[in-house]
């Protein structure tokens, strides 16, 4: 089994955040070599700001992954911004801890260099994110409700 060293950081000030302990089981569920990676929730601001730098886009999304290094194991930043997720589960009608999960495992996915933007690496990278969301009792997250 795979170690996991993972800090999270809270910069958001929303209510209802999941625990460490929440964040640390999701991440370690997604995790296939040593890891070591800092979660950060943000609010819309600073994910917007972070969006627009590295992305060049002028808004706030769910999830943003900043891969570092694979030796002489993973790293890697994932920065979840709080109010997008709040939105998303109210609009696809999931519960909030559902979404946060699916999150955090696809931030680390992403870590592990699976991609979304290739129609067949995103059919490989969503089976998997079932995959691993299923087993940790949540539905599937692709499934529209």
């Amino acid at each position: 089994m795979p170690n996991l060293n993972l800090a999270v950081q809270y910069a958001s000030t929303l209510a209802d955040l999941p625990s460490r302990s929440q964040f640390r089981l999701w991440a370690k569920a997604a995790i296939r070599v040593n890891t070591e990676a800092t979660i950060r929730i943000v609010d819309e601001a600073e994910g917007r700001e972070l969006n627009k730098a590295y992305r060049g886009k002028d808004y706030a999304t769910n999830v943003l992954t900043f891969p570092l290094t694979e030796e002489p194991h993973l790293m890697g930043d994932i920065i979840i911004c709080a109010p997008v997720v709040a939105a998303e589960a109210l609009a696809q009608n999931k519960p909030l801890v559902a979404h946060y999960a699916h999150l955090t495992v696809h931030g680390i996915l992403h870590l592990h260099g699976y991609d979304h933007e290739v129609e067949a690496q995103a059919e490989l990278m969503e089976g998997l994110e079932t995959a691993i969301i299923t087993k940790l009792g949540y539905a599937d997250p692709y499934l529209i409700t």
